[in-house]
């Protein structure tokens, strides 16, 4: 190397004619030498310029991303189940430390002391303010709503390219709760059937054996019938059930009644027909007296439909010596109608992404271990009510000891499989609660008037749909 280039190399920069110029003086010399460039190199280098600019903003804000290293999660405190739970933080916690111990350079965290009951306007208030989580817990009366707004990502294209991740690991009818208008914006965590609670100590004293797993409407009226006393004193008053409403009776008799979301409903389907007039039979034997939930817990009724995490939470000597502590008690399918099956609604706790998230593959990860991860789905069997929504893990051997120990009773868990898999998800639509309490006025004006049944569903079919078109 010769002495200018080393010396230059120190300091000068040597430009056309052979001068040099110090470091310091050369930027005007550049840019006279580029104002006189012939025009297609002067477009040549901007080009160059411009494309240099956009790599070194790419670079950066990839680097931003790396040092923004939080990921926020909405979650709520107490128990999904509404039961009493000492492991509020428990599960999420150990997900939390499974997800930092494999990504050690993201850090999750979230709000505590957020109860069930102020959990949607939490939510609503972070979302209006731009600050919404990256990963929420969905309540199913939220769901729909948080859809609709667009303040949820659609999951779809994560879940299609992700070829480690498997849908199918889900309760099919679980993996539904997270889907809206065709479109899955969320994952199922956590879940449980509905069942009907049995009061055996009643039947015992009837001489009535408990019925089988696949029992109908048949043998759920005549046990009704058949244990109902109405006698002067509370000692002979007794009810067949409580909580059985059109909702049940649709379910089980294959009645999809809002199959077309909010655009119409068939209220006149002979399927409505035979449910409201197993209802009508029910209510009769009660001659006027409206059985209620507290008449069950106080040991008088035989029947009461409630979610398997009721079941799970009274069965443990903690809770049962608070309720239903008076008498022997066990659980059943739903009972099936003449047109259906043993079918009842599965209640679904989800977890969804925020649609404005830039943490989009931190979240979904996060997600993913969650809502599949066996070690993680087995804790739900341990420190909350419900069941894991991933299918071997709620099916397995320890799970079964976990969930019916060494219970000498009808439970089992081919009850629970078939439960959980003949079960259907909660309609979810643009002012579905709205149209349900044009339903539940319906059933009740057709039961407590005298005109037919049939007619009053003509009428009745025609004044829903009306509302629905308000709606549209």
């Amino acid at each position: 190397m010769n002495k200018d280039r080393k010396k230059g190399l120190k300091g000068r920069i040597r430009f056309d004619g052979g001068k040099s110029l110090p470091v310091t003086s050369w930027f005007p010399k550049v840019f006279h030498e580029i104002f006189f460039m012939e025009r297609e190199a002067r477009v040549i280098l901007c080009v160059v310029l411009f494309f240099l600019s956009l790599f070194i903003l790419t670079l950066g804000e990839g680097s931003f991303r790396r040092t923004r290293n939080n990921l926020t999660v909405g979650v709520f405190s107490g128990s999904y189940w509404d039961v009493q739970n000492g492991n509020t933080y428990k599960i999420v916690d150990d997900a939390i430390k499974a997800y930092e111990k494999k990504y050690p350079n993201i850090k999750v965290t979230y709000e505590s002391g957020v109860i069930k009951s102020d959990y949607t306007e939490w939510l609503n208030e972070r979302i209006m303010s731009g600050s919404m989580p990256d990963v929420v817990f969905i309540l199913g009366q939220d769901f729909s709503s948080l859809a609709e707004m667009g303040a949820l990502k659609n999951l779809n294209g994560l879940v299609n390219k992700d070829r480690s991740f498997d849908k199918d690991a889900y309760f099919s009818t679980a993996w539904k709760a997270g889907e809206y208008e065709g479109k899955q914006y969320a994952l199922p965590y956590e879940c449980a059937p509905q069942l009907m609670f049995v009061n055996k100590t009643i039947l015992d004293k009837e001489g009535i054996r408990m019925p089988e797993a696949g029992w109908n409407w048949s043998d759920f009226y005549r046990i009704c019938r058949n244990v109902t006393t109405t006698g002067e004193s509370a000692d002979e008053k007794q009810y067949g059930v409580t909580g059985y409403d059109w909702n049940c009776a649709f379910n089980a008799n294959g009645v999809d009644f809002f199959e077309h979301g909010n655009e119409y409903v068939d209220f006149s389907v002979p399927g409505v027909t035979e449910s409201l007039e197993l209802i009508e039979k029910l209510n009769e034997l009660n001659h006027g007296y409206k059985v209620s939930e507290a008449d069950f817990s106080e040991g008088n009724v035989v029947f009461q439909p409630m979610p398997f995490s009721q079941y799970r939470a009274y069965k443990s000597q903690e809770l049962h010596i608070k309720k239903y502590s008076g008498f022997e008690w066990d659980c059943l399918t739903m009972p099936a109608g003449p047109n259906g099956d043993n079918v009842s609604e599965l209640d679904t706790l989800c977890i969804g992404m925020s649609a404005g998230t830039n943490m989009q593959a931190e979240a979904w990860s996060f997600m993913k271990l969650i809502s599949s991860d066996p070690d993680i789905q087995k804790e739900i069997l341990e420190y909350s009510d419900g069941l894991s929504v991933v299918r071997d893990v709620t099916l397995s051997d320890e799970a079964s000891h976990m969930i019916v120990g060494s219970s000498k009773g009808t439970f089992n868990m081919m009850m629970l499989e078939k439960a959980t898999d003949n079960s259907v998800v909660a309609p979810r639509f643009r002012g579905c609660s709205e149209v349900k309490e044009q339903v539940d006025l319906a059933v009740r004006s057709i039961l407590e008037g005298e005109a037919n049944i049939e007619t009053e569903q003509i009428i009745w079919n025609r004044e829903i749909n009306n509302y629905l078109q308000t709606l549209n």
